[in-house]
């Protein structure tokens, strides 16, 4: 489990915040620190308007990139990050959620039902459809956050073709030869 620190919560925190006061962090028993709910709103709001960026982008935008992977040889392998972070959006939902909340997060947060619809679809009334999607919302911004190997959140690291833990090969540079003979300096006339 991911340690949190108050530079993972200050910037995301809310300043009306009544829980931490915008510092992002509640401290909770035996004085571990915890991340506070509107952080963990922010972090899947983050990622979920980079998933409706994704899908609603034009396909023929979707660029491929190269990339290392992790292991001994270190190879690079060509991928689609829109895509696979699509992909990974969807099943890492599925799999935290409970068969009734991927039904709403399914419903409202997929395919767009607005809360009305929900609400009758699932015979809740409005406030118990709310509290679900703020449960949801707390719940899936913690597991994005705390994802291990590869967290969909910071979305920089996700998508950028640098592997965390491990450090580029440096290679030492050839000599150069100068290819023109290297201007004189100015001389003072005696």
């Amino acid at each position: 489990m991911k340690e949190w620190t108050r530079s993972d919560t200050l910037a995301l925190a809310s300043n009306r915040c009544t829980s931490c006061h915008g510092l992002g962090l509640v401290f909770g028993k035996r004085g571990k620190s915890n991340p506070c709910n509107c952080v963990l709103r922010a972090i899947f709001r983050a990622c979920y308007a980079r998933f409706r960026y994704c899908v609603e982008k034009e396909k023929y935008m979707s660029k491929v990139s190269l990339q290392f992977t992790r292991g001994t040889d270190r190879r690079l392998t060509w991928g689609r990050k829109d895509e696979e972070y699509i992909a990974d959006f969807i099943l890492v939902s599925r799999r935290s959620l409970t068969p009734t909340e991927y039904k709403v997060f399914k419903y409202h947060f997929l395919l767009g039902a607005d809360w009305k619809l929900c609400s009758r679809k699932f015979g809740l009334s409005r406030g118990n459809f709310f509290h679900m999607v703020y449960r949801i919302m707390h719940k899936l911004g913690r597991v994005f956050h705390e994802l291990e190997p590869y967290s969909l959140y910071p979305l920089r690291e996700y998508f950028s073709t640098t592997v965390r833990g491990v450090k580029p090969v440096s290679r030492p540079l050839p000599p150069q030869t100068p290819d023109r003979v290297p201007v004189r300096p100015w001389r003072r006339a005696a």
